[in-house]
């Protein structure tokens, strides 16, 4: 694990280095952070890169045994970090300094790297078995953080948490199905497809007891299949702007990850549902750098998500 320097600016480069792990590995909600009130900016880049460590655990080594050991680690270190006992890495350290000015809950920190064990630990011919199975992997690990910032916001608000837990929810399954070219490369299998999507669409074969999903001549029934997923998405996506006008003054900046999501879905939507249409992996999720910050901009000018 990387270390920081123990002397007087140690949480400030502990900050400045979570601010530059977003802007590499999660560049589209770097620029949803920007837009953030200087109050709140801090703590969302540590959740952020909170999650960059943990969503990348897996894909930084080639054994999947030390990837869990990284996952089992921050799971070790926020009990360590709500015990108020110092941890010689950046981004806890960052952790650790918004835990110790703002209400932050353990259990939305825990929820998170769990799910990502939990991921992890399962079979390597594994697909989850519903849509259900996959909505709950992206609160679990995406509505989380908007709960987190919500809290060092303190924003407390039924509507703003439901908004929340909606837009998590859409930006998960669709940032799984941008990751599916991915994941076909460094595995050779398509792992977030649900199966009762991929029998539908006739994608599901078994073979000694066991199913997965069909590899070749994916094109059609595989786009029918992300379609149907990223349908669901968006139907996320319509309820939290619902709740919109319920939402506190204040708390549009934090649901912006909204815009992110519909842009991915348009994207897809111009690809047809090929996730391995190569447009999808230009600029940032398929439309350029500044047409993405012109929408952003556009959205918080207008205080909508």
């Amino acid at each position: 694990m990387n270390a920081v320097p123990t002397s007087g600016n140690s949480i400030r480069a502990a900050f400045s280095y979570c601010v530059q792990q977003v802007r590499s590995y999660d560049y589209h909600h770097y620029l949803c952070l920007l837009l953030l009130p200087t109050y709140m900016r801090k703590a969302a880049f540590a959740f952020r890169a909170f999650n960059v460590e943990i969503a990348r655990a897996m894909d930084v080594t080639s054994d999947p045994q030390v990837g869990l050991m990284r996952l089992l680690w921050w799971q070790d270190a926020i009990d360590k970090i709500f015990a108020k006992k110092l941890i010689e890495q950046p981004v806890a350290r960052a952790l650790s300094a918004v835990i110790s000015e703002h209400k932050i809950s353990k259990h939305w920190l825990k929820r998170s790297v769990e799910a990502r064990i939990n991921d992890a630990n399962k079979d390597e011919s594994y697909i989850p078995a519903s849509i259900a199975d996959l909505e709950k992997y992206a609160e679990d690990t995406v509505s989380t953080l908007l709960y987190l910032t919500l809290q060092a916001g303190g924003i407390q608000s039924t509507a703003a948490d439901h908004a929340a837990s909606h837009i998590g929810k859409a930006n998960g399954l669709l940032l799984l199905l941008k990751s599916l070219p991915y994941h076909a490369g460094r595995t050779g299998r398509i792992p977030y497809i649900p199966g009762e999507v991929a029998e539908k669409h006739g994608l599901l074969v078994t073979e000694n007891g066991r199913s997965e999903i069909r590899m070749d001549n994916l094109n059609e029934q595989l786009s029918d299949a992300v379609f149907e997923v990223a349908s669901i998405a968006l139907a996320h996506l319509r309820k939290a702007r619902e709740l919109g006008p319920s939402v506190p003054v204040g708390t549009v900046p934090v649901l912006l990850p909204a815009v992110a999501a519909q842009v991915l879905f348009d994207s897809l939507e111009r690809s047809h549902f090929n996730v391995f249409d190569p447009r999808l992996g230009r600029g940032v999720l398929g439309v350029s750098p500044l047409w993405y910050q012109l929408k952003l901009k556009w959205h918080s000018w207008r205080n909508t998500y």
